[in-house]
């Protein structure tokens, strides 16, 4: 008994060991080269450079008064839009519906896509003049195997965050979507709500109280047959199981967050050792991205009291033992706008209600870009083909619902008690 379960720590060590190094590589690399033969193709641009340009918010005038009126500057969020095989279209689609000339957007294709799926996504965005000129969405080109609920899948969010912190420059938080979320309402609204708020907060949906998931996530051990392999597989569990961690509390939530940048340098250089110590335990744990994030924060006094106990998406799970969120339809619809919530999955491909959403709340024709303030076009036309001022933001009554819903979520009865409980 004593050799087996000798067997199984040195197992358990080097499988940590193994992802600790593979997730230093990719991101200290941050970076690669499209291998097909379209060799004089890089899908990643050397940096984001054209947002530094000056939009009224930079160090001469870092208030932001002359284009906003005495209002607060507004903020730029880092997206980071995943999707795998088949996920083109709906990539495409997402990445026009979220589109402001601000923020910064990081597509991935996991390495389950071919060559040409990837290939078609990067044209996409070389193709479109608008993202052309701003130069703020790339496609990585070195792409990650993502095992379903594996470790993996932390280590490509925490690859997609090391590229966004190493090359662009002045962002305030960072947005994960897959490529089946879709967003309720324009950036221009999510734009002016969030210039009010503190640039601390981060939004991730957690909690103590894990109920199942102890016996059905914690106590397992499994494997990640993707830390070490390039063919895409399923986990495979161990007989053994673990205890309970002493020297820290776990916390679980949902996968989807919105996150500081400030919280997320820790995370990936970490100056004390706790982020490295949480990568190396949740090697071994089933779906680490419902935890790794909610269990640094809570457990580290700089940032457990920046914790907002919402993810800012509105999710319908299946019953019982809600686990995986159910395909949102027209039915849903009024519900998802009485949410508040700026984001919404799952969604089908091409689903009827995803035009219900581009025609009543982002006013976005089929294959155009969500238009705001900063389009000058003509009615009848594509608005965004000229471009204005970042700045002109114009929110309308859809920000009212945000506005409510982050006014309940930092009401003293609702944001304090529900930190890191």
């Amino acid at each position: 008994m004593k050799r087996a379960h000798a067997q199984w720590l040195m197992i358990l060590t080097a499988t940590s060991l193994l992802f600790l190094i593979v997730l230093l590589t990719v991101t200290l690399t941050g970076h690669g080269k499209y291998s097909s033969g379209a060799s004089d193709f890089y899908y990643e641009q050397r940096q984001f450079t054209t947002l530094d340009r000056n939009f009224g918010d930079t160090a001469e005038n870092n208030d932001g008064d002359s284009n906003r009126l005495g209002l607060p500057k507004l903020p730029r969020f880092a997206y980071f839009i995943s999707g795998s095989r088949g996920d083109v279209p709906q990539l495409r689609r997402l990445l026009q519906a979220l589109y402001h000339p601000r923020n910064y957007y990081l597509l991935h294709l996991d390495l389950e896509a071919s060559d040409a799926e990837r290939l078609e996504l990067a044209k996409f965005v070389k193709s479109e003049a608008l993202i052309r000129e701003f130069r703020n969405a790339m496609v990585i080109g070195n792409a990650d195997l993502v095992t379903a609920k594996g470790p993996t899948m932390i280590a490509s969010t925490l690859h997609a965050i090391a590229i966004l912190l190493k090359r662009a420059k002045d962002w305030d938080w960072f947005i994960n979507l897959s490529a089946s979320d879709y967003p309720l309402m324009s950036q221009d609204e999510l734009l002016h709500i969030f210039s009010f708020l503190p640039r601390e907060l981060n939004f991730l949906e957690h909690t103590s109280n894990i109920g199942w998931k102890e016996n059905q996530r914690a106590r397992p051990i499994i494997v990640d047959p993707g830390l070490y392999h390039s063919k895409k597989s399923g986990v495979f569990w161990a007989k053994e199981r673990r205890s309970m961690p002493a020297s820290f509390k776990l916390f679980m939530g949902s996968t989807w967050v919105v996150l500081t940048k400030s919280f997320l340098e820790f995370c990936v250089l970490g100056w004390d050792n706790l982020p490295r110590t949480l990568l190396m335990y949740y090697t071994n744990f089933l779906s680490s991205p419902e935890g790794y994030f909610h269990t640094l924060a809570c457990n580290h006094k700089d940032y457990q009291n920046t914790t907002v106990n919402h993810n800012l998406h509105y999710i319908r799970w299946d019953s019982p033992p809600k686990a995986n969120p159910i395909n949102l339809t027209l039915e849903h619809y009024n519900d998802m706008v009485q949410s508040g919530a700026p984001f919404a999955g799952s969604f089908a491909r091409d689903d009827p209600v995803l035009d219900i959403i581009d025609k009543e709340l982002l006013k976005r024709p089929r294959g155009q870009f969500t238009p705001g303030g900063w389009c000058l076009g003509k009615l009848g036309k594509d608005p965004c083909l000229a471009c204005g001022n970042p700045n002109a933001v114009k929110p309308t009554v859809v920000s009212k619902m945000l506005e409510k819903l982050i006014v309940k979520l930092l009401d003293s009865e609702n944001f304090r008690p529900k930190q890191c409980k």
